[in-house]
């Protein structure tokens, strides 16, 4: 998988980004939001996908 389909997730707590993941970008348009563990916060908070 080509690094142009990679993206970045970083805790709305915190400001660390902790996860990456692929995505489709032809057919998900809009940045994704999801609920993940954050280490640095030690719970589960939501997570934005950054540039």
């Amino acid at each position: 998988m080509s690094q142009d389909n990679m993206i970045k997730f970083e805790c709305t707590a915190c400001k660390t980004i902790t996860h990456h993941s692929h995505k489709n970008k032809k057919t998900l348009k809009e940045r994704l939001e999801l609920s993940k563990y954050c280490n640095q916060c030690r719970k589960h908070t939501l997570h934005k996908e950054t540039k």
